[in-house]
């Protein structure tokens, strides 16, 4: 399996924790680390977020960024690493 880590910066609602864990489920991922911070009193709300799969995270970051309260989803390719089952 591997993990992916990744952030999520996006406008705050009330539904979009649900959302995005949808999108995650829906593709094949299992979240083992999620932390929401709100840093600004402007709404924006940041998910630090790693998965894990066998999936490659190209097939999870498109799909997270066509919510329209998504901004941006950023996945720095040096924070993934392969763990040994």
């Amino acid at each position: 399996m591997t993990q992916h880590q990744f952030s999520i910066h996006a406008t705050h609602s009330p539904e979009l924790l649900e959302r995005i864990l949808r999108v995650i489920r829906h593709r094949g991922f299992t979240v083992r680390q999620l932390n929401v911070s709100m840093p600004t009193a402007a709404g924006e709300v940041i998910f630090d977020v790693t998965v894990e799969s066998q999936r490659a995270i190209e097939t999870l970051r498109p799909q997270l960024t066509k919510l329209w309260d998504v901004v941006e989803v950023l996945t720095p390719s040096t924070q993934s690493h392969s763990l040994r089952a």
